[in-house]
């Protein structure tokens, strides 16, 4: 456990750093690429998942409490190891606490991206720009405001998201990695519109403390009260992607 810990920590410290920071690169002023567009940082975000999946070898990669709860919930191995005879030789059972471990790290890990990404554009973050701008670096806000809505669409795109990753355990693609960072891909392209496509309560909320924390030049809100819909909105989506899962997968 102690291992996955420092994976998930670092898996998700990698998504948050390349994933921030493709929207930096998009979003502030006279960076290199600027005006890069939605679809940059659709691909940005998916290869950001692409390589934190990677790091988080050690963990099962879960990288997004939503998916910890998905496992929960269909009560799924949170990772395991076969052995070359098809035995298993070491696994982490989805209980209470080992979910709560799964979260500190996660949230740990999304803190840490999220101030690497900062310190990587600081120059730009210095710049003039609107807060709102700088904000959405570190999170997602609505283009249309409307909690409940909002709420809805971020229920649909994190269900869609683990309820295929726990369709890929059943399916022999061989994709590994690249195919959560495709269905990345295709979420925001897709769903990704009304909310920015949260889809992860530790991608939102650990670099949303962070640019609470952060001196960054010309900051405002960190925008609190919409705070809870990337949050919540997620936890439910991979609730009911487990429950699903439970029934047609498992």
């Amino acid at each position: 456990m102690s291992h996955a810990f420092i994976s998930e920590i670092l898996g998700t410290a990698m998504l948050i750093l390349l994933g921030a920071g493709v929207v930096a690169n998009v979003i502030l002023p006279k960076t290199k690429g600027f005006g890069g567009g939605w679809l940059l940082i659709n691909f940005g975000w998916g290869l950001a998942v692409f390589s934190g999946v990677f790091v988080a070898f050690k963990s099962g990669a879960h990288l997004n409490p939503a998916v910890t709860v998905g496992l929960w919930t269909a009560d799924q191995p949170f990772y395991s190891v076969t052995g070359p005879n098809g035995v298993v030789t070491a696994t982490i059972n989805p209980t209470f606490g080992n979910a709560m471990w799964y979260f500190l790290a996660q949230m740990i890990g999304a803190i840490i991206g999220a101030v690497l990404a900062y310190l990587a554009y600081k120059k730009h973050f210095d710049e003039d720009a609107e807060p709102g701008i700088k904000l959405a670096v570190f999170s997602t806000g609505p283009e249309l405001r409307s909690y409940a809505w909002n709420f809805i669409t971020e229920v649909i795109a994190t269900f869609v998201l683990v309820f295929v990753i726990l369709c890929f355990g059943k399916t022999p693609s061989g994709m590994g990695p690249l195919a959560v960072a495709l269905l990345v891909v295709a979420i925001g392209a897709s769903i990704g519109g009304p909310t920015g496509y949260a889809i992860n309560p530790a991608r939102d909320l650990g670099p949303r403390i962070a640019h609470a924390l952060l001196p960054i030049k010309g900051k405002g809100s960190s925008d609190w009260a919409y705070s809870w819909v990337p949050v919540f909105g997620p936890i439910v989506g991979g609730l009911l992607a487990g429950l699903l899962a439970t029934a047609y997968v498992f």
